[in-house]
């Protein structure tokens, strides 16, 4: 509960935000250039996250078909105590932190268990980061914010070594990193950020029927829709650009083969594009996709396999009475590990 004898600047030592400075900027419009010069064209689902898509993603995020947050947030509060009693942990580092909506149960139990406690959020959306940072030192008397903005992705090693550190990688977000190809590098590089006495707190959303996993992505309301022509929007202000998103419908569809979703917008009419920054001009016809997003579904055995090749073990896993969704605590187990920082 937001303390009501503090005020906004009383925030002003126990909050801090570090801007990397876009040094990842040049890597990553490389591979936007390469996404849509590619078969079939493809634009990264990071591009959906500026202010207007984080809005949009809360809000699918309270959607009724939109099992996922909904979950995920009752696992987080239903274990809270046992994962940072297991792990126990002093700092959370939350990689693509968003609104910190579910990390609050997280955050309470290490005010119960340990008083105080530093909370490093890194996302995208500086403004995001600002804004939840006010609101956690406003809720958590304790606590100390140093926000770090950048693309998860690129912009880990930003992160400072501390002593007893949880890790969290929420949202069944590393469902948009493609299993076999982007998944395991990158848990293999959050792994060589920790210390044997660190721990990691997995979100994966689980295989399960194609009709409830499509209609999370095609709510009735429409939200997802007005999310998915975001990205567009997105890339012109990135790239000196020039789509029109109203040329673009929405699709989401479940692939069986790879047991992922695929997000696309589909053209509904001709459109020449140019992408001034990239110096690319591309000409996209009637009925030509570009998938936006994959978002790989897990189950166990996956999870094992991928923390496995990243040299870590699952110490816990979480889940619900219908086995939707899964939280998996996991710990460095591998000899010789790299140094921190390394």
């Amino acid at each position: 509960m937001t303390d009501p004898g503090l005020r906004a600047d009383d925030c002003a030592d126990r909050v801090s935000l570090l801007k990397t400075g876009h040094q990842s900027e040049q890597k990553e419009l490389a591979q936007l250039r390469s996404g849509l010069l590619g078969t079939p064209r493809e634009i990264p689902s990071r591009y959906f996250y500026d202010a207007t898509g984080s809005a949009l993603f809360e809000r699918i995020c309270g959607l009724d078909e939109y099992y996922q947050a909904r979950t995920e947030g009752a696992l987080l509060e239903a274990h809270a105590d046992r994962i940072v009693e297991t792990a126990r942990a002093d700092e959370l580092i939350e990689i693509g932190s968003g609104a910190a909506t579910k990390t609050r149960s997280l955050l309470r139990a290490m005010e119960r268990l340990h008083g105080t406690a530093v909370y490093r959020p890194l996302d995208v959306d500086d403004d995001m980061l600002a804004r939840v940072g006010e609101e956690l030192c406003m809720e958590f008397p304790e606590l100390r914010v140093e926000a770090i903005e950048g693309d998860f992705t690129h912009s880990l090693a930003h992160v400072p070594p501390g002593e007893r550190q949880l890790f969290i990688f929420l949202g069944g977000t590393i469902g948009n990193l493609h299993p076999t190809l982007e998944a395991p590098g990158f848990i293999r590089m959050i792994a060589s950020r920790m210390s044997a006495s660190d721990h990691f707190l997995l979100g994966t959303d689980l295989i399960k029927s194609p009709d409830r996993l499509e209609a999370a992505y095609n709510d009735s309301e429409g939200i997802t829709v007005t999310f998915n022509r975001n990205i567009p929007e997105v890339v012109n202000r990135k790239a000196g650009g020039d789509f029109d998103p109203g040329v673009y419908e929405h699709r989401a569809f479940y692939d069986t083969q790879h047991n992922w979703i695929e997000m696309r917008l589909v053209a509904t009419r001709d459109q020449h594009v140019t992408l001034r920054t990239l110096d690319v001009e591309l000409s996209i016809e009637a009925g030509e996709e570009i998938r936006t997003e994959i978002s790989a579904k897990y189950d166990r055995q996956r999870v094992d396999g991928l923390l496995g090749q990243a040299g870590m073990l699952a110490v816990d896993w979480l889940t619900d009475p219908e086995e939707l969704f899964a939280l998996t605590l996991a710990k460095p187990v591998r000899m010789g590990a790299a140094p921190r920082g390394a």
